[in-house]
Formats: C-alpha cells, sequence, structure tokens
C-alpha cells in the first residue's frame, strides 16, 4: 500500500492473524510459512498491538504493512529455501557482534567497522526486501535500494523529521540484527516501533534459541550469492540473548559497548516516544522510561550472569567504554582489530576516516535530553544500575 498523505486518506485494515496471514499469501501468491514458530510471536504481537498500543488510524495502517512485509518475506524466503537447498551449506565463519544497550556508540562502532572492505553487513534494503537473495554484481545497483529509500521518506522522514538527528537512516546503511529476528515475529524491533510492553515482557522471558538458529539460516540466505569475508552484526536485543549467539556461533568475536545508563535511559526515552507518537495520540515518556529502566537493568544482569557463568571463554568478548571509544574511534577499532587477530589494513582505516569526515557527529541536528525531563530521579537511577558502573568501570556521562 502506498503510504496516505492525509488522515482521511487512511484505509481500514485489520490486524488479526489469519486475516493477515491471508493477505500476505494473496500477495505473494505463496502459503508455506515453513515452521509455525512464529505464530506465538504473532500472537503475542497482535494481542498487544489490540489491547494495549492505543493505535491511531495511521499506528493502525502502519502496524499492517509491517506485519504483512515480515508474513510476505517469510513465506518469499522459505519457498527459495525449498528451491535451493544448497543455501544450507554456506558456512558462518568467526563473526562479529556488537553487542550494547541502546544509544551507547554501538551505532557508529557498527558504522566504521562494516567500511572495512573485508566487511559483509545485512543492509536495511535485504534486511526489509530479502527475497530473491542479493547478488554480488547487482548488490549496490538493485532496484529495492531505491525502494527502500522512498520507504524511509515517506514513513519516519515524514512524520517524524527529527527522528534522523536521533539514529542515521539509509536503505544502504547496516541494519540491526533485530531486524533480521522480525522474521520469526519475536523480536524487540516491534517494541521499539510500538508501546507493547506485554509483548516486551514476553519476549524477554521466553527461550531465544530458535530465533537465533533463524537468524544463522539469513546469514547463509543473505551470503549465498554475496559471499562474506567477515560478517559485522550489531543489535542492542543480543543482550538478551548473548548465550544463544554462542551456541548457534562457538567462534563468534563480541564486542560490548558501556555508556552511562542514565544517558542511555534518556536518550532513548527520547527517541521511542518520538516514533511511538507516530502510530499513537497517548504517550507518557514518563511510563515509556520506567519500564525500559527496568527491562536494561535486567537485561544487564543476565549478560553478567552469562559472562560469570564460564560457558565462554573471556577472551571472545571486548569491553569497549563508550568515552574511550569516542575520544579516539580509530584507535579503538585497532584495538578491536588487535584482540581478535584480524588484519587491520590501510584501506580499512582510510574509509573509516573518510566516513567520519564525511559524518560528524550531530550533522543532522543535536539531540538533546535530560533524564529528570522523563520524571526519573538520577540518584535513584545511579543506584539501580551501581552493580553494572562499578564492575566495568563505567563514568557518569559529561553532559
Amino acid at each position: 500500500m502506498t503510504t496516505p498523505t492525509k488522515a482521511d486518506e487512511i484505509p481500514a485494515v485489520c490486524l488479526e492473524a489469519e486475516t493477515l496471514m491471508a493477505e500476505a499469501k494473496q500477495q505473494s501468491g505463496l502459503s508455506d510459512f515453513g515452521d509455525y514458530h512464529f505464530r506465538e510471536g504473532l500472537d503475542r504481537l497482535l494481542e498487544a498491538l489490540n489491547g494495549e498500543a492505543r493505535l491511531n488510524a495511521f499506528g493502525r495502517f502502519y502496524a499492517h504493512g509491517e506485519l504483512l512485509r515480515h508474513l510476505t518475506n517469510r513465506l518469499r524466503v522459505t519457498e527459495d529455501w525449498k528451491r535451493h537447498p544448497e543455501i544450507g551449506a554456506e558456512r558462518i565463519r568467526a563473526p562479529l557482534f556488537v553487542v550494547s544497550l541502546p544509544r551507547s556508540g554501538s551505532t557508529i562502532l557498527h558504522l566504521l567497522l562494516v567500511q572495512d572492505p573485508d566487511a559483509r553487513f545485512p543492509a536495511t534494503w535485504e534486511c526489509n526486501l530479502p527475497s530473491p537473495p542479493a547478488e554480488r554484481a547487482s548488490y549496490d545497483t538493485d532496484p529495492r535500494i531505491a525502494q527502500w529509500e522512498d520507504h524511509i521518506a515517506n514513513t519516519l522522514g515524514r512524520f517524524v523529521p527529527e527522528f534522523k538527528k536521533m539514529h542515521p537512516m539509509a536503505a544502504r546503511f547496516p541494519e540491526e540484527c533485530n531486524v533480521l529476528n522480525g522474521y520469526e515475529l519475536t523480536s524487540q524491533v516491534f517494541s521499539y516501533q510500538f508501546h507493547i510492553p506485554s509483548y516486551e515482557s514476553w519476549y524477554e522471558r521466553i527461550d531465544l534459541r530458535f530465533v537465533y538458529e533463524t537468524h544463522r539460516r539469513q546469514l547463509q540466505y543473505m551470503q549465498w550469492h554475496c559471499p562474506a569475508v567477515r560478517w559485522v552484526l550489531k543489535a542492542v536485543n543480543h543482550l538478551w540473548a548473548l548465550d544463544h549467539i554462542f551456541e548457534v556461533y562457538p567462534d563468534a568475536m563480541v564486542v560490548q559497548t558501556h555508556r552511562d545508563p542514565l544517558a542511555v535511559i534518556a536518550s532513548l526515552t527520547s527517541l521511542l516516544s518520538a516514533g511511538y507518537r507516530m502510530v499513537s495520540d497517548h504517550i507518557d515518556s514518563n511510563v515509556i522510561a520506567r519500564e525500559w529502566s527496568d527491562s536494561w537493568a535486567r537485561a544487564l544482569r543476565k549478560v553478567m550472569d552469562f559472562r560469570a557463568s564460564g560457558r565462554v571463554n573471556p577472551a571472545r568478548i571486548l569491553d569497549v567504554r563508550y568515552a574511550e571509544f569516542m575520544q579516539d574511534p580509530i584507535a579503538m577499532i585497532g584495538r578491536i582489530y588487535g584482540h581478535f587477530g584480524l588484519t587491520f589494513s590501510a584501506e580499512a582505516e582510510r574509509r573509516m576516516r573518510q566516513f567520519l569526515a564525511e559524518n560528524p557527529q550531530g550533522k543532522h541536528g543535536e539531540h538533546r535530553y535530560n533524564l529528570r525531563q522523563f520524571g526519573l530521579d538520577p540518584a535513584l537511577e545511579r543506584e539501580r544500575y551501581r552493580f553494572y558502573t562499578e564492575h566495568y568501570g563505567v563514568q557518569p556521562d559529561a553532559r
């Protein structure tokens, strides 16, 4: 569907599982969704969207489009796998994962790491429009790039223009793995689009192993005709599943970024509130701040417990503090390469420096925020996260 430009142009849509699945079948001409792991996620998501997200007319239209795209992608990718089972022979070797709290420098780190000619990353356009698999020869000219640029411009770009001050968006940019995980309808990507705390609570409680097994299949699919020397991946939701990353990718390399959680929560609340207001007329930023502060404190405890369990070689994970990274990004990347025994070529460094020069911090305007504006007491929040900041030596943010 074309994105409407006026309220009276927004069509009525149905947010029910069977209707959406039927629409996806009709749109794709296919009927096999593969295994049905995704149904619980779909049902939980729809229950939350219909019951608590308080969607406005555009929000319902937008949610419908997002779910229909994920379901249609699932049908098409399932068909591609049936036709080409040899995709399963693709080997994923030592992927590099950036895991972090949101708003902790992981996006700029990821953007720099993928400047390396040896880096393969899931581009935004191929995550959202994956079928057929990208071809190496046409990777930079695929018509889906322009299609997704139009989508960005006509959704967030039009309805939340300040969003690009907070988070870079472009069809060719590397995408977060939570978009890939949307394939199973089990992903925090939906919690970032809509205020659906019951869905988020469910996501945080379940065993996510099947999501990461699917993640591996998606990388195989994407590199089938567009090979990878080394996958460079990133998502904040990986904090909830670091154990599963190492189960599915035993040779994974992980960089965990660290930033003052008080700055993180303030920045994240500002970002999410802006996005939520596009789809709902009933948003309370104070509630959002409390919910996500609780959530990320739980995530940090979970990842710390895993790292202390002895189930992973400590050398497979490198800690990077936000302040140190932002002070000298190239030096920190050199440290990352050295830690994991990777070659930091002159060409990779040249491209990274060029990217920094062309994309200075605040290029699209400065994003201002503070914790008190969202009803949180800095002293109480400082105490909430003391277990984390003292363990990793994370200093209060300067701003």
